[in-house]
């Protein structure tokens, strides 16, 4: 029966079956198969707590992380109205035009910069709330004041898996090795010079002093692409990585990552891994849609906030593949966020990885599950093309081994990909 409904998915996708939602985000088809810093810590004691316990640790561990994050820097990152960590005295807006930007201006919103960029025909515009203005109110005004344009504050994203700044470490540089297929993308902080990525990692930094290597992009980078000491999931293939961290305090922004979408757009990568999570956020959003239309497939990890926390973006985005962690014995992490779906589970427990030039390390999180399963997708879809994305997320799908309930269900999705990789 699986194999019928995949045939049936996969004549889906080639039918035109990528259906776009109002903001234009691309959905993957339905599969029908029967029923240190900023870094939340790994948390394997939550194991042995009741469910509530474990809930309100975490859910008390996320609002201390933005209020240590906000109280470490208080001029650089404020509050939105929901309480969500943002750029200070920021506005980020689409759709805007010249005659919009007079509007605003004449209002007190001063023009800090506007960008096009073309890979994903977005016009992102930066506006500076006036003096004596908290952004929720400052964001409700200009909201009104152009109507026709999408207006949020600047979002800060948490990387969602442990592994802080690594000060002064060698950067891994590339030399163009790594095989004739589409590098993979990757979104997170900078990645050093480990050997096991040695010759087949490109770096631009989208924040100020990046890219700076860190432990975080490092172990994703070498779980999706780590060849020798560490193996990743598709060993060996080039990646181009964003740092959209540096040493900013406002490092992990919408705008950072939504400019590190286009980057990787115009170098046409097929598959982009996003180990870091936040609140939903329109040019986030509008940037996802974009990269999606050009074919890239986005994969994400659900975050380590538990399943009580807030649905966790990009990750809850339609269209982008969801991934959640599980430990040795197949059980979902206690600590595992939540998003709007799941599609997949991969280890995320005791995952050997590399944290450093000369370092390896076993990790904790989702943000480790994430890039086993976008390697994994990378060797059936390697090159961003609409047509051929059905074929390879029905084959990615039937890979999968069911956990929990038969069939997908809303903690494992279609099941454990790649059960066997970073161990």
């Amino acid at each position: 029966m699986r194999y019928v409904i995949a045939a049936l998915l996969t004549l889906c996708f080639l039918s035109g079956g990528v259906i776009p939602r109002a903001a234009g985000q691309v959905a993957l088809p339905p599969v029908g198969l029967p029923d240190r810093g900023r870094i939340l810590p790994g948390l394997p004691d939550l194991a042995a707590e009741p469910l509530t316990v474990a809930e309100d640790k975490l859910r008390t561990l996320r609002l201390d992380r933005i209020a240590a994050l906000v109280r470490r820097h208080p001029d650089a990152i404020e509050r939105d109205a929901r309480g969500d960590p943002a750029v200070r005295g920021v506005l980020v807006a689409i759709g805007v035009d010249t005659a919009m930007v007079a509007r605003a201006r004449a209002a007190g919103f001063a023009l800090i910069d506007r960008e096009r960029l073309d890979s994903l025909g977005l016009d992102i515009v930066r506006f500076r709330v006036p003096d004596g203005r908290s952004l929720a109110r400052a964001q409700k005004q200009l909201a009104r004041l152009l109507p026709d344009a999408e207006v949020d504050v600047d979002h800060i994203y948490f990387a969602s898996g442990p592994g802080g700044a690594l000060p002064g470490a060698a950067l891994v540089a590339t030399t163009g090795a790594g095989g004739g297929a589409a590098p993979l993308g990757l979104i997170d902080g900078g990645v050093a010079a480990h050997p096991s990525v040695a010759g087949r990692v490109e770096q631009r930094g989208f924040a100020r002093g990046a890219p700076t290597a860190s432990e975080h992009g490092t172990a994703v980078a070498s779980l999706l692409v780590g060849a020798g000491a560490v193996q990743g999931a598709a060993p060996g293939r080039r990646l181009l990585a964003a740092d959209v961290y540096g040493n900013d305090p406002a490092g992990g922004s919408a705008s950072a990552i939504a400019r590190a979408l286009g980057w990787l757009a115009a170098r046409r990568v097929a598959v982009t891994t996003i180990s870091l999570v936040g609140p939903d956020n329109k040019l986030l959003a509008a940037a996802v849609a974009a990269a999606q239309r050009k074919g890239m497939l986005i994969v994400a990890a659900v975050g380590n906030d538990g399943p009580a926390a807030p649905p966790a973006y990009p990750a809850s985005y339609r269209g982008v593949l969801a991934v959640t962690g599980v430990d040795a014995r197949a059980r979902v992490l206690p600590e595992a966020g939540r998003a709007l779906h799941v599609d997949f589970a991969a280890p995320g427990d005791a995952v050997r990885a590399a944290t450093g030039p000369a370092s390896i390390e076993r990790l904790r999180g989702t943000s480790f599950a994430a890039p086993l399963v976008a390697g994994r997708l990378a060797l059936h879809y390697p090159a961003a093309s609409i047509a051929a994305i059905g074929p390879a997320i029905t084959v990615l799908v039937m890979e999968a081994r069911d956990l929990g309930r038969k069939g997908r269900d809303k903690i494992y999705g279609h099941g454990l990909i790649c059960g066997d990789c970073g161990r």
